[in-house]
């Protein structure tokens, strides 16, 4: 079965990003040494209950280095593989637009300098976006590559307040609305199966996210992280996870519901062995795929098919 052929139940990210580029495009995560204001005091402490950066964060990335020298190892990780390879900077650990908007142009500046970087992503929160740099980064989007990245997590206000968000879903739809109509492609994450949340309720958030502006949707399962304080939760009163077979079932009927013009960038993470505490599936990010493909086929499921 040809490429096409195989993505065509879903909107795919690899399909789209290089209908963007005349070149190979990888990103480079950066660490900026941002915090949030659900950490700092701002809002709240202690970050959100199942968050810990070191899951996703890659060996290269040391907020102690500049911007400029974590893209250029990146590159050097990355360039063994591709030679020919151009980067987007991935501005990717904690809050991203936490800062003044002096500052982050002095840091989005640096990276869009380095060699061979042709445009940026930015992950942040909804209530992390300001009109002053909503401004600056229409102008930016004029000038380079660029995607806001906005967590989201869930569309249930109660479960917002149990993982400690510190924000609600009103605030999330407010402000891809505003950066959508600035121009920029916008992107969304959620969570399936985070505490209080069952199949049920996931499906019945689809077409609530579904409903967002947004271009691009990251999703993944609820994993547990050792030292978090969700991890402490689930050791003295273990909650259910999903294993592969359940989640699986759940993203089939997901992506059913979800916009088919929606870009689906990925649909699990794989957090360190030595990290996790549950679910453990024994399987790579692409074998999961492979295996959710095959479902696809089997029962000719497509994103978007029970949208009325």
């Amino acid at each position: 079965m040809d490429r096409a052929t195989e993505i065509s139940h879903y909107n795919d990210y690899g399909t789209w990003i290089r209908s963007k580029f005349p070149f190979r495009v990888q990103k480079i995560s950066v660490n900026a040494g941002f915090s949030c204001p659900n950490r700092d005091g701002r809002i709240g402490h202690g970050g959100c209950i199942y968050c810990d950066n070191r899951t996703f964060n890659p060996a290269y990335c040391n907020s102690n280095d500049s911007i400029t020298r974590q893209l250029e190892e990146g590159k050097r990780f990355f360039s063994r593989k591709y030679p020919d390879m151009k980067y987007l900077a991935y501005f990717q650990a904690y809050t991203n637009t936490y800062e003044s908007v002096e500052r982050l142009k002095e840091l989005y500046d640096e990276a869009l300098r380095v060699d061979d970087v042709v445009g940026i992503v930015i992950g942040t929160r909804p209530d992390c976006m300001s009109d002053e740099l909503l401004d600056y980064l229409e102008q930016l989007n004029k000038q380079t590559f660029l995607i806001v990245e906005y967590g989201i997590e869930t569309a249930n206000d109660e479960t917002l307040k149990r993982i400690n968000r510190g924000h609600s879903f009103e605030c999330v739809r407010n402000t891809v609305e505003r950066t959508v109509a600035k121009g920029i492609i916008t992107g969304g994450h959620i969570i399936l199966g985070l505490p209080g949340e069952d199949a049920k309720e996931s499906l019945r958030q689809a077409p609530i996210i579904s409903s967002l502006p947004i271009n691009i949707l990251k999703i993944h399962q609820m994993q547990i992280i050792r030292d978090t304080k969700l991890a402490k939760i689930y050791e003295g009163n273990p909650f259910h996870v999903y294993s592969a077979n359940e989640y699986i079932e759940l993203i089939s009927e997901y992506i059913k519901l979800i916009r088919k013009d929606i870009v689906i960038e990925r649909f699990v993470s794989q957090s360190p062995k030595e990290l996790l505490i549950a679910p453990h599936w024994g399987l790579k990010n692409y074998e999961f795929t492979n295996l959710l493909m095959n479902k696809l086929r089997k029962e000719n499921i497509y994103q978007g098919q029970d949208i009325q």
